[in-house]
């Protein structure tokens, strides 16, 4: 079983729809992994995002799960260490000692680069992380959590991952009654991410 954000290698320009840009057959062409987004697709398909070198470069487009070769899920990336000096690197190292005691994985252009070794990070790149909370993560252990986490000499984005779908740390650490729960049928606004949307 898939979950959004793990990257897949496999998918190749075929696999593509007649419309798709001419970046995506690119990027494809090159051998590069696709993340796993939240949407609900057929048996046997799995919904996955194309990214190009450009931050408006995002395509959304279904890969066959047969097709899948090789998957890297974001935990598999904690400790890979890149040779490059950028703030959201090293944002990384800083918070690997805070995160230790938790069960969490690299996304976003971070976890692409360190997995794919294509350069996606650049100087003003925040570095987005995951959170797995199968458990409710109290309110101000999550606020506490966001104070270390803006420490940091870029901006963090950190994703809670709960049964039901993600919401971001930033907003559950805030006083909303309710925030933005992210699910495979589309964002609702709920008072408990831990509770199933009715």
């Amino acid at each position: 079983m898939v979950n959004a954000h793990d990257l897949l290698w496999g998918m190749t320009p075929a696999h593509l729809p007649a419309g798709a840009p001419a970046w995506a057959r690119d990027a494809l062409s090159a051998g590069h992994p696709v993340v796993v987004r939240r949407a609900i697709t057929e048996a046997g398909q799995v919904a996955v995002g194309v990214r190009g070198r450009l931050r408006e470069q995002r395509y959304g487009a279904v890969m066959p799960v047969a097709a899948v070769q090789r998957r890297v899920v974001p935990e598999d990336l904690r400790q890979v260490i890149s040779p490059r000096d950028l703030p959201a690197l090293r944002a990384l190292h800083q918070l690997r000692p805070v995160l230790a005691q938790y069960h969490w994985g690299v996304s976003g252009s971070a976890g692409f680069e360190l997995a794919s070794g294509v350069e996606a990070l650049h100087a003003m790149s925040d570095l987005d992380l995951i959170l797995r909370t199968p458990e409710p993560l109290d309110r101000n252990a999550a606020r506490a959590l966001l104070a270390k986490l803006d420490t940091a000499p870029c901006a963090v984005d950190l994703q809670l991952q709960t049964p039901f779908g993600a919401v971001a740390l930033r907003e559950w650490a805030g006083g909303s009654r309710r925030v933005l729960l992210k699910t495979s049928s589309g964002a609702h606004l709920v008072p408990d991410p831990w509770q199933a949307v009715a």
